[in-house]
């Protein structure tokens, strides 16, 4: 299944399914947002998506500052000192939904493990804020673990997201190394939590995979996921976004992505949206109408070669 990277003096070889072409300027969504003061996960975590995504005219919005309290070894994200909340952040993001006429929202943010809720309550201000600017728009929040508490979980589920989702990231072996302050059976109670609570609504979680997983150990992850009550898992390859993120340890081909989704249906998770370029946010309107229109982009094979 799994193609071990190859590396040389500056680092792994890309193969050619994971070169993608350039989407042309991102100038024009950055500074709308930046007049707005507001923050993507595109451009915090340095997705490869962001030219595609941003030609859409879509983004993942990323709450409550740049900073996170944790250090994930996979994530570009800064760590350190955070800042305190800016109270106009839920109506500016609203306000950006509405100028960017997005049918679906997603939103998203750094772990705040200062905050007493977690910040689950600027999650519910958010949502409330959206549904009166944007009446229309159906949202979905990708959440931290809240450390696992279910008050803040029921507060955010409560505000009535169309999708709640929160990722696993890694299988359970790997979580250790990959996610700093985390817990993967934690994650998946987080999940089940949710599926309780959100009825009906959609249940999500995503994981990467070329950290230096087993397939098996994917497959057991799917079966945990798929007990925890998720609708939609998505399955993307690991990519080091700069020097101090831990190294791809392999390269899984594409067709093994299509043999993972199969894996998953099987288990009776709705939908499983697997490939290469793959993130939780990734055409993620298409998750209430069951992935069909990301699964046609990811059968045109030629969007992830070099042109």
């Amino acid at each position: 299944m799994l193609k071990p990277a190859r590396t040389r003096a500056c680092g792994p070889r890309l193969p050619p399914w994971l070169r993608k072409r350039s989407a042309g300027s991102l100038h024009s969504l950055k500074s709308q947002l930046r007049k707005l003061g507001l923050h993507t996960v595109c451009e915090e975590a340095k997705c490869p998506n962001i030219g595609e995504c941003f030609a859409r005219g879509t983004a993942t919005f990323l709450l409550m500052g740049p900073v996170c309290t944790r250090r994930c070894a996979f994530c570009a994200v800064t760590s350190g000192e955070t800042r305190p909340l800016d109270p106009q952040e839920p109506t500016n993001v609203a306000r950006q939904v509405a100028t960017l006429g997005l049918s679906h929202a997603v939103i998203t943010s750094v772990t705040r493990d200062d905050l007493p809720d977690g910040g689950a309550s600027h999650f519910v201000r958010t949502i409330e804020e959206i549904r009166r600017l944007c009446p229309h728009t159906t949202i979905e929040v990708l959440t931290p673990d809240f450390m696992g508490r279910e008050e803040d979980i029921r507060s955010v589920c409560t505000a009535r997201p169309q999708v709640f989702n929160h990722n696993v990231e890694t299988v359970e072996r790997l979580t250790p190394k990959v996610r700093d302050g985390a817990n993967y059976l934690r994650s998946l109670e987080v999940l089940a939590m949710a599926r309780r609570l959100l009825d009906p609504g959609l249940i999500k979680s995503g994981l990467m995979v070329g950290l230096g997983e087993s397939r098996a150990e994917v497959e057991q992850t799917l079966g945990d996921l798929a007990r925890a009550g998720c609708d939609v898992v998505t399955i993307g390859q690991y990519l080091q976004p700069g020097r101090d993120a831990m190294p791809v340890v392999q390269y899984v081909e594409p067709e093994q992505f299509d043999r993972l989704k199969e894996i998953g249906l099987k288990l009776h998770i709705k939908s499983v949206i697997s490939g290469p370029f793959v993130r939780s946010s990734y055409y993620a309107d298409q998750a209430l109408k069951g992935g069909h229109e990301v699964e046609t982009s990811l059968e045109t094979r030629d969007t992830w070669r070099v042109g």
